[in-house]
């Protein structure tokens, strides 16, 4: 048997309606691990909802996916030719006010949580308020609470000073598991190289995103673009901190987006990162639309000039190690 650690390959966000089509190609792209998002506006019932949702998939298909709760799993996956599935949530909305429901749900197998989505939560700012006031006492207590069980605090969606204080105040290494720099692409949810300094100094990992919106020239982007930017990115950063998120929502319908984006906090359609004349999901590049195509990813990154074992971490052995280091009680 090969190394179980050699050519890993992990996604850390994708939000796809999940099919049996796409497990299928989870396994034909060599996709061993994938963060999949459980959880936007929801509150903890409806959360649970979804853990019974995943429930029956493993149950159907355990051929292809199993739930991952330890970097281990991730080499078990790689092993057997399946792909380990580990839960998150994009905003803490299923906490609620509980500061006891954080060990509740790590125990059920979330992993990830973002202390916001684009407005403001009770734990921290989102990207798209106007004002910024960090990290709030309950955010504080719940990051706490978070470095003690294992659950990683993700910081994607939050706006800068919040970010930065997240980073300063865990004691463990945080992520932004999906996001890109902002001299790249200037998105509102694109990071600061203030923030993806003291991201990565720290420890934390940043994830690559595919989404066109957080794109150089959006669906249009090129491959040799966003392999370019990542090789830009390790000679700031250095490339051990560095991985993909790429956000994928395969075959998700655009009533998803309003979900998303819209939750149930306004009357109003919220365009988010779109524009008023794109309200729905963006086309993806032609290099990047499904898990078939992360060798295309593969072969960019060694074409710009990173060497073998540059490209394997960036592929999944970083986050691999980010998973060994995260996902257990401090």
């Amino acid at each position: 048997m090969g190394d179980p650690t050699a050519n890993v390959r992990i996604d850390c966000l994708q939000y796809s309606a999940w099919s049996d089509d796409i497990f299928d190609e989870m396994a034909r792209g060599g996709v061993d691990a994938v963060h999949v998002t459980i959880a936007y506006h929801e509150t903890f019932r409806e959360m649970v909802l979804r853990l019974e949702e995943w429930n029956r998939w493993f149950e159907r298909r355990p051929d292809r996916i199993f739930l991952g709760r330890t970097g281990e799993d991730v080499r078990l996956a790689k092993s057997q030719g399946r792909t380990a599935i580990f839960f998150g949530f994009q905003n803490p909305s299923p906490i609620e006010d509980d500061l006891g429901l954080i060990e509740i749900v790590h125990t059920l197998g979330v992993r990830f949580m973002q202390l916001s989505y684009n407005n403001q939560s009770l734990l921290a700012t989102g990207c798209y308020e106007a004002d910024d006031p960090g990290i709030t006492r309950f955010g504080d207590q719940a990051i706490a609470e978070m470095n003690r069980v294992g659950l990683v605090v993700d910081m994607s969606h939050s706006a800068e000073r919040s970010t930065l204080e997240a980073i300063d105040r865990s004691a463990r290494p945080i992520a932004i598991t999906h996001a890109n720099p902002a001299w790249w692409h200037p998105a509102l949810r694109n990071k600061s190289d203030e923030v993806l300094r003291a991201l990565t100094r720290s420890g934390g990992m940043l994830g690559f995103s595919l989404y066109p919106h957080h794109l150089l020239n959006g669906s249009d982007c090129s491959i040799d673009s966003f392999c370019q930017m990542v090789a830009d990115a390790a000679q700031r950063y250095g490339a051990d901190h560095l991985g993909l998120g790429s956000d994928l929502c395969q075959s998700q319908p655009d009533s998803i987006v309003e979900w998303m984006r819209n939750g149930r906090w306004t009357k109003q359609r919220d365009f988010g990162e779109g524009s008023a004349t794109q309200p729905g999901f963006p086309p993806q590049p032609g290099w990047f639309g499904s898990n078939l195509d992360f060798g295309n990813i593969q072969k960019g990154l060694s074409a710009v000039g990173f060497d073998d074992a540059e490209v394997e971490g960036l592929m999944g052995g970083n986050w691999l190690r980010f998973f060994d280091d995260s996902f257990g009680p401090a």
